[in-house]
């Protein structure tokens, strides 16, 4: 595994979603090298306690060695350097969380460089050229649910004890689990947030999709209810915090995304 700081291969491909914008799909080894820039999204979407960041960031790291794990970022062009998205941090499409890197919801002002990158020239025919450091103002990911992962276990747990195990097993016997998704708040209610989340689950061998964010009727939610998720659990408390959080779930594909064969340029393996 990469660590943190090493360039990154090239991109697979990288996809137009709004004026401005592309998205980028990494590989864990090149989400490892574009980690600082990940986090600092983080940092800036969920304000956490200066101490907790070291703790995120190990966590972020070895999601990234989990089975099938898949990043997807939203990333805008630099011409002179200055930071993209301006204005003040605020809410926008997140999960994440307490102890293991779950719910949130949130943004962040200022775009973070992605070192190593390969641009895609006009009219993103595939041709690469050199040019300005693009800017990380979006990012999810997610990887294949198993034992042994902290939210996978302490999640499937609760189900079954409420909802049956009959239920956990078609819920988490076999999903992708969605961990992050942050939007900068001047990219916020244009399309990012859906495009990096249809992005991210497109094509995937799962046949459900799980996550959890908090119980309230936030950006998130809505994003989340919009593309076929349901509550599996509500009014749930993770350990450490006393906010609650929803458990959500929906079959693959979300609704609305286009299946593979119509989306020229995505890649069918994990």
């Amino acid at each position: 595994m990469a660590r943190c700081g090493a360039a990154p291969a090239p991109v697979e491909y990288a996809t137009r979603v709004q004026p401005g914008l592309t998205l980028a799909e990494f590989n864990g080894n090149q989400f490892l090298a574009n980690l600082r820039a990940c986090a600092a999204v983080y940092a800036s979407a969920m304000n956490p306690p200066a101490e907790q960041l070291p703790g995120r960031h190990t966590i972020m790291e070895r999601h990234a060695g989990y089975a099938a794990f898949r990043a997807v970022a939203a990333v805008a062009p630099s011409p002179d350097g200055s930071p993209a998205g301006g204005g003040a941090a605020g809410g926008g499409p997140a999960h994440g969380g307490p102890a293991d890197g779950r719910p949130g919801d949130g943004g962040m002002a200022y775009g973070s460089p992605v070192p190593g990158w390969t641009a895609v020239s006009p009219p993103w025919t595939g041709r690469t050229a050199t040019g300005p450091a693009p800017l990380i103002v979006g990012f999810a990911y997610g990887f294949h649910g198993g034992g042994g992962q902290w939210w996978h276990d302490l999640v499937s747990r609760a189900v079954a004890s409420i909802l049956g195990s009959r239920a956990a097993h078609d819920w988490f016997g076999d999903s992708l689990e969605i961990a992050e998704v942050h939007v900068l708040p001047g990219y916020q209610g244009q399309g990012t947030g859906l495009a990096m989340l249809q992005r991210l689950t497109a094509g995937r061998p799962e046949p459900v999709a799980v996550l959890s964010t908090m119980d309230s009727d936030t950006k998130a939610r809505r994003l989340y209810r919009g593309v076929g998720f349901t509550d599996l659990l509500t009014n749930f408390t993770f350990p450490g915090t006393e906010m609650p959080y929803a458990i959500m779930g929906a079959s693959l594909p979300l609704a609305g995304t286009s299946p593979p064969s119509a989306r020229p340029g995505s890649p069918s393996r994990w």
